[in-house]
């Protein structure tokens, strides 16, 4: 018996994949994105675990769903599902749906361009985004989304990492939860370390780290966890600021510089003095494309222990769509499920 029959556009941002579905949508309940990401992940896990799992997808696969808006202005909302979970936020996949959907016209601005510039607001999962895209001809040449708020969330904690030693790091919030760690002592730097190091090191560093730290957002507790991990390393693309290597899943690191990582980084960066207000941060990946970010605003989120200092942020990039296809999750095939190799 056919489970269902998923039409989808994919793309890649920066050399992260992104598949945008275009067809099999659940019906979600809920009068939010928040609420109607909790349904999706209570019922209809089976859809993202089928689509983004091996044999339909795999270790990197990222995808989204793009659903009617849930507030009065916004023009759509998205549902991020990837190898990781249902994300609360995610940067590149932003881009990467918004330029999917717009080629190939299955979404159009309630606005008019404003000063030149094409603009959308989008719900998502943990609040609303401001997006400015540019277009020449049929193709979207940049993405620019104007990201929630992002803060420090623990800074200078001393993890005690089996066979390695101990590392001082920062969990710092861009959308998602992000463990960072800079170059030290036990850790050289992304520029020492090879793609099978990191990934090896980065599942017992977010183990040790979840099982250590308690993260939730002091505005929604469904936004909770530690989901990645960002090490960082000096740049080799000229005009990078820094660079870095963003792991998530079970086995994936990010190709592109990742949005809601940026963000995480740039609200590090200005809690400890090192970023101001109106600074442009260009973030690279681990392949060496990049992501241009910019700190918009500081703002101030209230929470039990006290208020918290936070930014504003901003992430541009580009997303090419190179493909389409029609994939079956047939209750026959003994993957429906998909499955993880580790």
């Amino acid at each position: 018996m056919i489970k269902g029959t998923f039409f989808c556009i994919d793309a890649h941002t920066c050399g992260n994949p992104v598949r945008l579905v275009t067809s099999g949508h659940p019906d979600l309940k809920g009068k939010t994105m928040s609420e109607k990401r909790l349904d999706f992940m209570q019922n209809h896990d089976w859809i993202r675990q089928g689509l983004m799992f091996e044999p339909r997808g795999h270790d990197m696969m990222s995808g989204a769903f793009l659903y009617p808006p849930c507030s009065d202005n916004a023009d759509a909302s998205i549902l991020f599902i990837e190898t990781s979970g249902c994300l609360p936020m995610c940067g590149h996949g932003t881009i990467g749906t918004i330029t999917a959907a717009i080629e190939n016209g299955l979404l159009t601005p309630k606005t008019e361009p404003i000063d030149g510039r094409n603009t959308l607001t989008i719900d998502v999962p943990n609040g609303q985004l401001s997006v400015e895209y540019q277009q020449e001809a049929a193709k979207i040449t940049s993405v620019k989304i104007f990201n929630v708020a992002s803060y420090l969330a623990h800074r200078d904690v001393i993890l005690d990492i089996p066979n390695l030693g101990t590392l001082k790091v920062d969990v710092s919030y861009g959308g998602n939860f992000y463990v960072i760690v800079e170059p030290q002592e036990n850790f050289p730097g992304i520029d020492q370390w090879n793609a099978s190091q990191i990934i090896h090191w980065s599942v017992i560093v977010r183990d040790i780290a979840e099982k250590t730290l308690t993260c939730v957002h002091p505005e929604d507790p469904s936004v909770n966890g530690i989901s990645h991990v960002l090490w960082t390393g000096c740049p080799k693309t000229a005009g990078s600021d820094a660079a870095n290597a963003v792991f998530y899943g079970e086995k994936a690191i990010d190709r592109s510089p990742c949005g809601t990582g940026t963000s995480a980084r740039m609200a590090q960066l200005f809690t400890k003095g090192q970023l101001k207000l109106g600074d442009t941060f260009i973030h690279e990946s681990f392949i060496g494309s990049q992501f241009i970010g910019k700190i918009e605003q500081v703002i101030t989120l209230n929470s039990d222990n006290g208020d918290i200092p936070a930014i504003m942020p901003s992430i541009e990039g580009r997303a090419h769509v190179f493909g389409k296809n029609c994939i079956t999750i047939d209750d026959d095939d003994p993957y429906t499920f998909g499955f993880v190799v580790k």
